[in-house]
């Protein structure tokens, strides 16, 4: 167990600009497959992602995150004629906390125009430091099937094509509510689920709404002295007797971890409910009801390479990244993935 500090240097790493994925695998369940062994400390890198069928243990329970990510991104112009561009962060009915990138803040009252149609919001709030909230003539989810943009994570540098609205949500996705996917989810189809439930394994769904927060860079230079921003879940009574019942819990994707940790009641028992969490989990952190967990490549510095850590061990993940960089495994979003047992 590690019980010191944790430097931010300790969770970098130097990785070429071309194994940045800027496109998913042709088939999601082509994407290559790492696994990792947290007792041995084996890491193997001939896999791929249908390979899971035979990473299946009698009583394992796959817990998914069945978010679905917003067409978050609208365009906007004030009456000035200078551009705004939000990220809706969360709505309800006509309301929506919002990020702003704009040249100047916004203020209080402030009319924007939808650049994609007649649409006008209002600024009812401006919090600073790029925050505000808005209102809109009309639910906010209808605004954006009509007028947003499905959010890719900025390090993906093309324009937004066509397939990027299927391809960026996982084919489970059901409740409308993150600003980016789960992406370890994404590598799943549902002939390949099928097999898994052939070889005896079971899936449990839980919703965490991906903020904003997850994908932040940690700017403190002791990890532990970073925070994040609560995200909603939502467990529910079924998912949480499923994984009671599992002999392995395997998370797939650090959203689920978070989630299932986040309502830990004990060993591979959660609380069930709607809630919200802010969980953090650093080298030290005790996990108490994931086993194992499949989880794509994270950026570096990050809150995300951070848990893996915590989950894997410090030094085991940071030589299982530098492998995956000497021999070309695809980063971040709609990159390759990892599975750690």
């Amino acid at each position: 167990m590690h019980s010191a500090a944790v430097n931010i240097e300790e969770i970098n790493y130097e990785l070429p600009s071309e194994q940045i994925a800027l496109h998913p695998a042709e088939h999601r369940q082509n994407a290559r497959l790492m696994d990792i062994n947290r007792r041995s400390g084996e890491i193997q890198t001939d896999g791929i992602i249908s390979d899971l069928v035979d990473r299946v243990q009698p009583g394992d329970v796959w817990v998914i995150n069945d978010t679905k990510v917003r067409p978050a991104r609208l365009y906007t112009r004030k009456e000035s004629g200078g551009r705004v561009e939000l990220l809706i962060i969360r709505a309800e009915h006509q309301h929506a906390e919002v990020m702003v990138r704009s040249s100047k803040p916004l203020r209080e009252g402030q009319q924007l125009l939808c650049e994609t149609g007649p649409e006008t919001l209002t600024v009812e709030a401006a919090h600073g430091q790029g925050r505000a909230r808005i209102r809109c003539e009309e639910p906010v989810d209808a605004l954006l099937e009509r007028n947003g943009e499905i959010p890719l994570p900025p390090y993906i540098q093309r324009d937004i094509q066509a397939s990027d609205k299927e391809r960026y949500q996982t084919v489970y996705a059901t409740h409308t509510g993150a600003v980016a996917a789960p992406t370890a989810g994404l590598h799943f189809t549902p002939q390949l689920m099928a097999a898994m439930e052939s070889q005896g394994a079971r899936f449990a769904r839980v919703t965490l709404h991906v903020g904003p927060g997850t994908f932040q860079p940690i700017r403190t230079n002791v990890v532990e002295n970073h925070t994040l921003e609560a995200e909603e879940t939502h467990i529910s009574l079924e998912a949480a007797e499923t994984i009671a019942a599992a002999q392995r819990v395997v998370a797939v994707g650090t959203t689920s971890v978070r989630c299932l940790e986040g309502a830990a009641a004990g060993k591979r028992r959660v609380h069930a409910g709607q809630g919200a969490t802010n969980i953090y989990c650093t080298p030290g952190f005790q996990f108490q009801v994931v086993d194992a967990l499949l989880t794509n490549f994270h950026l570096p510095k990050s809150s995300l390479i951070a848990l893996v850590a915590a989950f894997a061990g410090l030094d085991l993940t940071m030589s299982a990244y530098r492998k995956a960089v000497v021999q070309g495994f695809r980063f971040y979003s709609y990159g390759d993935s990892m599975l750690l047992v």
